[in-house]
């Protein structure tokens, strides 16, 4: 069996909190006597990222996402548990490590605002100690790839979003990292950047790159990952596919019927009946039906059509997006 390229077994990471007491009086019983608690960011987190995978790391705000990268990166160290990336502890031997690891951050920069794009990356290449030749093979190759010849000479505070991107992108690939961590790399950006980062990120792979994501943008994991793990509460609540995922958040397809004659309401009671399940028409004549959980489209497509004559035909997936929509809101109830 291979073994993955990075990985955690029984991470745990908690910080210390202060509570602020409220009112002036508060503040000044907070100088004297502080009051702490423990936060749990993660817990007991088992997690495996192989060669030439994408992993996507799913959950709601606060749910441990980012603590569990910053382990894996080595900017945080964990408080039990193991954390290993190519073998090495990235805390004790971050150095090391970080030559091996590419990460984009959505939300932060690793370019230097007053250096043109060029220049940063010509830092970057020194900083990971990447040959000369092989730097410049690299680069003209991702600069193809991410059209980026127009924008080398540029300062980096002079991009835009979409052009700051692809740029970070870029910058994470120039030392050939064997794990590619991305943390929201496709926030605000159009989508003909998310295109282009997602063909790239997928070229990345299919050539032997390990990828952790983590993103809210749920085409993101559609179009990218081969694996979800989804946490919620600093805790591992589910782990597999992404259709496996959808299975899982449970949702309903529906058969949607374009009549080319609108049915009566005793047709429409009559096709209730024989679905067994919920039916509506809409003011242009769509009949649509929901199917049963565990029962075959095929199955309810034809009692349909025993009743209606049918124009057009469609079915209709839940998107995973509004499958997580519902199950965050549920897991906020203390009910999912």
């Amino acid at each position: 069996m291979r073994d993955p390229v990075a990985w955690t077994r029984g991470l745990h990471r908690t910080f210390a909190v202060t509570e602020r007491r409220a009112g002036l009086s508060g503040a000044l019983v907070d100088l004297i006597a502080p009051r702490r608690r423990t936060h749990a960011a993660v817990v007991d987190l088992d997690l495996d990222v192989f060669a030439g995978e994408i992993v996507g790391l799913l959950g709601p705000n606060g749910a441990g996402k980012s603590t569990t990268v910053k382990c894996l990166t080595g900017l945080l160290q964990p408080t039990a548990g193991e954390v290993r990336v190519l073998g090495l502890d990235p805390w004790a031997r971050r150095t090391e490590v970080v030559r091996r690891v590419g990460v984009m951050f959505g939300q932060r920069s690793q370019l230097w605002w007053d250096l043109a794009v060029r220049e940063a990356y010509d830092l970057l290449a020194a900083i990971h100690r990447v040959p000369r030749a092989t730097y410049r093979e690299r680069l003209d190759a991702l600069a193809t790839t991410l059209e980026l010849t127009p924008l080398l000479a540029k300062p980096v505070r002079e991009l835009s979003l979409g052009q700051r991107a692809r740029c970070e992108l870029a910058a994470s690939l120039l030392h050939d990292p064997a794990l590619l961590v991305l943390d929201e790399p496709t926030i605000g950006l159009d989508v003909g950047v998310k295109r282009r980062l997602r063909t790239l990120v997928r070229e990345r792979a299919r050539q032997g790159t390990a990828v952790l994501l983590t993103t809210h943008d749920l085409a993101d994991v559609d179009h990218l990952c081969d694996r979800v793990v989804l946490v919620d509460k600093a805790r591992v609540v589910f782990e597999g596919t992404v259709p496996e995922l959808r299975t899982q958040l449970g949702g309903q397809r529906r058969v949607r019927v374009r009549t080319a004659d609108r049915p009566g309401d005793d047709e429409l009671a009559a096709l209730t009946r024989r679905v067994r399940s919920p039916v509506r028409i809409d003011g242009d004549g769509v009949v649509e039906v929901v199917v049963p959980a565990g029962r075959p489209v095929a199955h309810v497509l034809r009692e349909v059509l025993s009743v209606v004559f049918a124009e057009d035909v469609s079915v209709v997936e839940p998107t995973l997006e509004g499958l997580l929509a519902d199950w965050y809101e549920r897991a906020a109830e203390g009910t999912a």
